[in-house]
């Protein structure tokens, strides 16, 4: 079936991206600001009167635990509703920026609420009166969006159930867990997403068309992502740039950072080069110039033949015919506003992070990884928990590629090749050293270090010999228990 998804619209996932800035005390001044004015627009806009109370109220409120809310008011409650508290940057957020609790305008959300609760429960009544299953169905699934337009966990999650256990339709029952799994996803429940996103897998299998198969990979690349699996979510996360279409689930900039970042950390070598350097989807965002033209007009696309002269040739003859040819304007169709509104990304640490690792320009590398740290690890919702974590990798990534090439380095000069300073190269290296990351032995009074290479023959020997002692070990106890029962039969 290839109708268009259903229940798309909401959760506002970059709604909880503006929470994260107002607690994150790595953003700037005018970020919170202006995560504040958005926010705020947003609960007046949708009439978001839970969420509202969730953030601001006096005593129950995540964003007033420290008292910004009004003058006076009881103490803080220690109680916090389920997941959301992992909205915030930290367990206990604390901001300059205030997130202020107006009585009256709750009183009046909550009140536009009841009014609208009263049309949806109208509607329902008589739908089951004059008509038909479908008409019931519509009328609970608006019911379903409502609670996910104005941030009520609980409701929304038991009104997209109920609305599922009536609905037959298979391209609408993957809509609705997908719903399902975005409303996890901007409370931060990992737990939850993992066994809906197993439920959506379990649906998309039993046959689900095409579409809802791509969007189904971008869901679960973003879900490994933010579970740090970065090694799982590159693939899904990489073969999504070309067919993207899930603008509800993030950004098509967020998902070239995602992607990037993953290939990056997770990636060998030659895979980074295929699916990341040369990929014509990352070309036409992070290439120069001349990379960008050559990705948009599909000449990065077309493999080891680019070159060629009758390729061009016949494809000067026939415009268009390039089937992965990438054009940024068209990367995906969304009927929202939300793809024509995306926030412009400056690309540029990121770029040169994956230029300077695999071209081996290690200074440039670690100055990269710094750029990176600050505008994209420490700014975003999925990456700030794992920004130290990252940041270690890459750096591990950096003195791999360098060692494996040499059998002796000079301690001196490849602190240099760094741009870092001796001891703080020397106290790297002890410590992925010491948990067997890196294969060499640091001499300081020699000034040098030697990488000890594997050997693969004589380790596949050693393996070898250890799992046939464990089959003889397991064959012996078998017929040590065959004659025990040999014994007392007899």
């Amino acid at each position: 079936m290839g109708s268009d998804p259903q229940y798309a619209k909401y959760p506002d996932l970059s709604l909880a991206q503006d929470i994260f800035t107002l607690t994150n005390p790595s953003s700037s001044q005018t970020s919170r600001q202006t995560a504040l004015k958005k926010l705020q627009d947003a609960i007046t806009e949708h009439k978001m009167a839970p969420l509202y109370r969730h953030l601001a109220h006096p005593s129950e409120g995540i964003l007033n635990s420290s008292g910004e809310g009004s003058a006076s008011r009881p103490a803080p409650s220690l109680r916090r509703s389920n997941g959301v508290s992992q909205i915030t940057a930290s367990s206990r957020p604390s901001t300059s920026t205030q997130f202020l609790w107006d009585e009256a305008l709750y009183e009046k959300l909550v009140a536009e609420n009841n009014e609208e609760l009263e049309t949806f429960k109208k509607e329902e009544g008589e739908a089951e009166e004059i008509a038909g299953d479908t008409e019931v169905q519509a009328a609970k699934g608006k019911k379903a969006e409502f609670w996910a337009r104005v941030g009520d966990k609980e409701k929304a999650l038991s009104s997209y159930e109920a609305v599922f256990e009536k609905t037959g339709v298979l391209g609408t029952k993957i809509d609705i867990v997908l719903a399902i799994i975005r409303v996890g996803l901007f409370f931060n429940d990992k737990v939850f997403v993992k066994k809906q996103i197993d439920r959506a897998k379990a649906l998309v299998e039993s046959g689900g068309d095409w579409d809802r198969r791509n969007r189904l990979k971008a869901y679960q690349g973003l879900h490994l992502f933010t579970l740090r699996s970065y090694n799982l979510a590159a693939p899904l996360l990489l073969d999504s740039l070309s067919t993207f279409t899930s603008y509800e689930l993030c950004s098509y900039s967020s998902l070239v950072v995602y992607s990037v970042l993953a290939g990056s950390v997770s990636l060998k070598r030659v895979d980074f080069k295929a699916k990341v350097v040369d990929t014509p989807e990352v070309k036409a965002i992070l290439g120069d110039g001349e990379e960008k033209l050559a990705a948009l007009t599909g000449a990065a696309s077309a493999g080891p033949g680019a070159g060629d002269e009758e390729m061009l040739e016949a494809s000067s003859a026939t415009p268009g015919v390039a089937a992965t040819a990438v054009n940024l304007t068209t990367l995906g169709t969304t009927t929202d506003a939300q793809a024509e509104a995306e926030t412009p990304v400056d690309f540029t640490p990121l770029a040169g992070l994956v230029r300077s690792l695999y071209i081996g320009n290690y200074q440039a590398f670690f100055l990269a990884l710094a750029a990176v740290e600050e505008n994209f690890l420490s700014q975003d919702r999925y990456l700030y928990e794992h920004r130290v974590w990252f940041v270690r990798e890459m750096r591990l990534r950096g003195y791999q590629q360098l060692l494996q090439s040499y059998r002796i380095v000079s301690l001196k000069s490849m602190a240099n090749d760094f741009g870092v300073s001796v001891d703080f190269l020397d106290r790297d290296l002890a410590r992925f050293i010491a948990a067997d990351r890196i294969p060499c032995t640091i001499d300081r009074v020699n000034g040098i270090i030697e990488t000890n290479r594997p050997d693969d023959k004589n380790k596949q020997y050693t393996d070898v010999v250890k799992q046939g002692d464990a089959l003889i070990t397991k064959l012996q106890k078998y017929g040590q228990a065959v004659r025990l029962r040999g014994s007392e039969r007899g």
